[in-house]
């Protein structure tokens, strides 16, 4: 059966099937990459956690980038961020977001309980 969390008329924050949680992407503004890497991550692991979820059993990230400068930027945040040992399958390209400001957007895949 698919559950479908938070929806709206265009999107669910969260979708589980078959033992799978599919989070939105998720972007945040803020002065710079690692700001926005760090509240991007934090809005992640609240809604991995709201879907019964974990860093620990993440299975796919898939990052957009604004401007692959910001690789760097986004890896040292991400490094500190990921439990060692727990790093997901990645993916990370550059792409023109929804609105301008936004540098970086999430989206991870999670196996729950």
């Amino acid at each position: 059966m698919i559950e479908r969390m938070d929806t709206t008329a265009r999107a669910s924050k969260i979708v589980k099937y078959n033992g799978v949680a599919y989070l939105s992407g998720q972007v945040a503004e803020g002065d710079g990459i690692a700001a926005q890497t760090e509240a991007c991550l934090a809005k992640v692991e609240a809604a991995l956690t709201q879907a019964g979820s974990s860093k620990e059993q993440m299975l796919r990230a898939t990052i957009w980038l604004s401007d692959m400068k910001y690789f760097a930027g986004l890896n040292e945040v991400w490094n500190a961020w990921v439990p060692e040992g727990h790093a997901p399958a990645r993916a990370c390209g550059e792409a023109k977001l929804a609105r301008e400001e936004l540098l970086v957007e999430i989206i991870v895949d999670a196996a729950y309980d």
